[in-house]
């Protein structure tokens, strides 16, 4: 894994490829921590069609924050996506990326921090908040790495 400040020296320098995105799990369910034990996990059960339709727009090197809904909400760290969406299930319509952990944030970015920074204002996660994928704009990416440490 490369250091947070690697990952913010390489923002500027992929903007031009990489796309970056918001993926949100409840910690319960899948956290951060295991992310790191698994060293890779497929992203799957999205069955919400806006969150499916950004799962098929990543492809491989595209970066993600990962954010815990749970208490405190958080984007806690940044994985990269390692193989495009694949059918999720029996409908050709849900689908799933694999992605793996990159680094974590030297301090989570809790969304009171976020809604709190407006630069971050037409942030998608924060206008359509129950969107489980969504996308992440660069200069948004630029400021919550930044406010991570």
């Amino acid at each position: 894994m490369r250091r947070l400040a690697g990952v913010q020296a390489d923002a500027a320098s992929e903007e031009a490829r990489v796309a970056y995105w918001l993926l949100k799990s409840e910690p319960d369910s899948y956290s951060w921590d295991d992310l790191i034990a698994e060293k890779a996990t497929e992203w799957t059960g999205v069955r919400n069609p806006a969150a499916a339709l950004h799962l098929k727009a990543m492809t491989v090197g595209d970066r993600a924050f990962f954010y815990h809904s749970g208490k405190p909400k958080a984007i806690v760290g940044v994985a990269e996506v390692t193989r495009t969406a694949r059918q999720d299930g029996d409908e050709a319509r849900w689908v799933s990326v694999e992605i793996k952990p990159v680094e974590a944030l030297a301090t989570p970015v809790t969304l009171t921090a976020m809604k709190a920074e407006s630069i971050l204002a037409g942030m998608e996660m924060l206008r359509q908040s129950r969107l489980s994928v969504s996308p992440v704009s660069a200069s948004e990416w630029a400021t919550i790495l930044k406010m991570g440490g």
